[in-house]
């Protein structure tokens, strides 16, 4: 006899089979569960790859910000550093150009020294030299003077009688010969002035340095000798010949002294 088939599954459900459901309905939760907690599992994973991603972005940007704040300090610094050298530069270079037209100053005033003292010994030189040609002019003028008073003395004193013994003073005998020379007594003042200067009218008087010698200071005293033999000691000898000697260069006593007053001689 045929079992209805409704039945039969009734009976065997409230079996083991009944038992077993909850076993497999547990056993697929678990299975749901362990597949919830693995894709958990991986979207944390994720999720933690991705902040570290974004903390390694951070931390490479903060590194990058502080990289670039060093070289900007660093490339601040070196232009800093290098404005200070170009600013010392401009100041050596102006202190080496003032030093240098410091120096060219200094040089153009010492070759300016240079010449002006070239100038003043040149002008010195050539003073010196005017000086001693007018000296030595002067005194071949006075030679030439005296040789020609020598002759005019020689030519008077041959008309001339022998000059008398010499008594009283000097200037007293002089002052008695001036008519003879056509000289009034004005001139004794010029003679008296020029022959004290001369020789103090002191009839052995010499100049130590010029040989110069007597009342009139005969250059040399020789030449007195035209006058008469006794020239080293007769006043009256020199001072006739001094008369004849002034009377022929200068024309007066007065003439011979305004020259000795100019030139310091006669």
């Amino acid at each position: 006899m045929s079992r209805p088939v409704g039945r039969h599954r009734a009976r065997r459900d409230t079996g083991i089979g009944a038992l077993r459901r909850p076993a497999v309905a547990a056993t697929a939760a678990i299975s749901t569960v362990s597949v919830a907690a693995a894709a958990y599992s991986t979207a944390a994973s994720a999720n933690a790859a991705v902040v570290g991603t974004a903390q390694a972005k951070l931390l490479l940007t903060a590194s990058t910000s502080t990289a670039l704040r060093a070289a900007n300090s660093g490339v601040a610094a070196d232009g800093q550093a290098q404005l200070v050298a170009a600013q010392q530069a401009v100041s050596a270079r102006k202190s080496a150009d003032a030093k240098s037209r410091s120096a060219a100053a200094a040089r153009t005033a010492a070759a300016a020294k240079l010449q002006s003292v070239a100038k003043s010994s040149v002008a010195a030189a050539r003073k010196a030299a005017d000086e001693k040609a007018a000296a030595k002019a002067a005194a071949a003028k006075k030679a030439a003077e005296a040789k020609r008073a020598a002759a005019a003395g020689t030519s008077r004193d041959s008309t001339r009688p022998p000059a008398a013994s010499f008594s009283g003073s000097p200037q007293a005998y002089a002052s008695s010969m001036l008519a003879s020379y056509g000289w009034d007594q004005g001139q004794m003042g010029c003679l008296v002035s020029l022959w004290n200067r001369e020789s103090g009218w002191n009839a052995s008087a010499m100049n130590a340095s010029s040989g110069a010698y007597g009342i009139p200071q005969s250059l040399p005293g020789s030449k007195m000798a035209s006058a008469g033999a006794d020239w080293r000691t007769n006043p009256a000898t020199q001072i006739r010949w001094g008369l004849g000697y002034i009377k022929s260069t200068y024309g007066s006593p007065c003439g011979a002294w305004g020259h000795s007053q100019a030139t310091g001689w006669y």
